[in-house]
């Protein structure tokens, strides 16, 4: 008896496209819920705002960032000692991303995308 298979590359190139739409979309929503849990120093709103931002220069890859590209950025992240004005983000201080990535948000990214992948294909 001979079995023969034929893989559907076109299908499956479709599903990758719609797994980097996932990802692109996941990266938004962490950045957003960044912005909602006003945790990053804010006074005119430049970093939070203007200068945060998702890269997905290399979706292709499965790679996507959120990059704070001001100068000041990396400072004010590594140090959490600084006295952070509270008026605007009233959680504002250093190492903002700490939930994200040790803390109990650590999960947050996995949960989004899997509900976004999930969401696709019911």
């Amino acid at each position: 008896m001979k079995i023969t298979s034929k893989i559907n590359t076109k299908d499956i190139n479709l599903i990758k496209q719609d797994m980097i739409k996932c990802l692109v979309e996941t990266a938004d929503a962490v950045r957003s819920d960044l912005v909602k849990s006003q945790t990053m120093p804010f006074d005119e709103g430049n970093l939070q705002n203007k200068s945060t931002f998702v890269d997905d220069s290399k979706k292709s890859i499965g790679k996507v960032s959120i990059v704070s590209d001001t100068p000041y950025a990396r400072r004010l992240y590594f140090h959490p000692e600084y006295n952070f004005q509270k008026g605007k983000n009233k959680n504002a201080g250093g190492e903002w991303f700490d939930p994200y990535i040790n803390g109990n948000k650590k999960n947050l990214p996995k949960e989004i995308f899997e509900r976004l992948a999930k969401g696709r294909y019911k």
